[in-house]
């Protein structure tokens, strides 16, 4: 019980999640978690005293992380998706108009603020998310939610400067420094970064230390990676400098960085629209699986979906079918959902859990969107 009342005095010592506004009279939601457990979450703000930022070099690396985890109860004040800050701003940087710029601000996950963690949350599975470039950490609630529903711990990091607006627990809101000129080696340092960011954020998570009292919590034997478009690429990259990553799941993004010659034994699953990453589409995003697919030599697959865009894989899918924008995609925002969900938490099962599951081996009925790609 000591490493439970930790976790609990490192959620109530370090939440720094803004004042929590009243749920959203829009209607505007994400899809309620899949598992049996009750999640809660809180924000962690990190400071590496060994790294200059790589957008601005005055500036020692600053970060802030969502921590989503099994929580004891539902009961309680829900986490706010976004600041008013970051409701303009990545709605501006998107071309959203005829929407109150600060609607995002009024939508709250399903998450409970500080929640007291599950009695049997002890020792578990770590899953690392890193999203899309310019895209919050929020974004990624809904694969968040639902991975500590079934019992992970997960932690979504905002990689600052690189993200149109990051709130920190003083005020501050950063901008995208990272964003203007997007030539190869541009992706290159930004993958590269992602790699740095997460290793950073797992000493933070795993060290013994007054910092991190909720260390009993986190199984560090059992840490996966994951992440959308750049933070999918950045994926592999933790994978090759980072021992401690298990597995990892690249959802939807390009690889601008080659693999190492000698290869990658981990496993990995690609994740993407079937009208982008379907192999001898020659359109260049496909190409740069293709030229990884054989220097994967662990378990790996290539899943193709049918019907979706690039957003859908992510919160942004559903919360724009909401407002009624058109992201261009055939599946509805809700059962994309549902497919993104449901394929990464059986990734993480068989990897951190040795649990089979059958829609990783074979076709499965109940998705019928989802195709096995084969470019050998």
């Amino acid at each position: 019980m000591r490493g439970l009342a930790a976790v609990t005095a490192l959620v109530l010592l370090l939440s720094v999640t803004p004042a929590v506004a009243e749920p959203s009279d829009a209607g505007l939601r994400l899809p309620e978690p899949t598992g049996t457990f009750a999640v809660g979450t809180t924000s962690l703000h990190l400071r590496d005293d060994s790294r200059r930022d790589p957008w601005v070099p005055s500036l020692n690396r600053e970060l802030m992380v969502s921590l989503f985890y099994p929580a004891a109860s539902a009961h309680g004040p829900t986490k706010q998706y976004l600041t008013p800050a970051e409701s303009r701003a990545l709605l501006q940087d998107d071309g959203v108009t005829g929407v109150p710029p600060e609607i995002l601000s009024t939508v709250h996950t399903n998450a409970v603020v500080d929640a007291r963690p599950a009695g049997r949350a002890r020792s578990l599975p770590l899953v690392v998310l890193s999203p899309g470039f310019k895209k919050p950490r929020a974004t990624l609630s809904t694969v968040a939610e639902d991975l500590a529903s079934h019992g992970y711990v997960v932690a979504v990091v905002d990689h600052t400067y690189e993200n149109v607006a990051t709130t920190f627990p003083d005020g501050r809101v950063t901008g995208c420094v990272a964003c203007g000129d997007y030539g190869p080696e541009f992706w290159r340092k930004l993958e590269r970064g992602r790699a740095a960011d997460v290793s950073f954020v797992l000493d933070e998570l795993t060290r013994s230390s007054a910092h991190w009292r909720g260390a009993p919590l986190l199984d560090a034997s059992r840490i996966a990676m994951g992440g959308h478009s750049v933070g999918g690429a950045g994926t592999l990259d933790a994978l090759q400098t980072d021992d401690r990553i298990r597995a990892g799941v690249d959802i939807d993004g390009t690889l601008d960085t080659p693999l190492r010659e000698t290869g990658l034994s981990k496993p990995v699953l690609l994740l993407g629209r079937q009208n982008t990453y379907t192999p001898g589409l020659g359109n260049g995003a496909a190409d740069t699986w293709e030229a990884a697919w054989p220097l994967l030599t662990g378990w790996k697959r290539w899943l193709l979906v049918e019907g979706m865009e690039h957003a859908s894989f992510t919160d942004i899918g559903v919360l724009a079918a909401q407002l009624g924008l058109d992201i261009g995609a055939d599946v509805d925002a809700e059962r994309a959902a549902t497919i993104t969900r449901s394929y990464v938490t059986a990734f993480f099962d068989l990897h951190l859990r040795g649990e089979w599951r059958p829609q990783l081996e074979r076709p499965s009925p109940e998705f019928p969107e989802v195709s096995f790609a084969d470019p050998s």
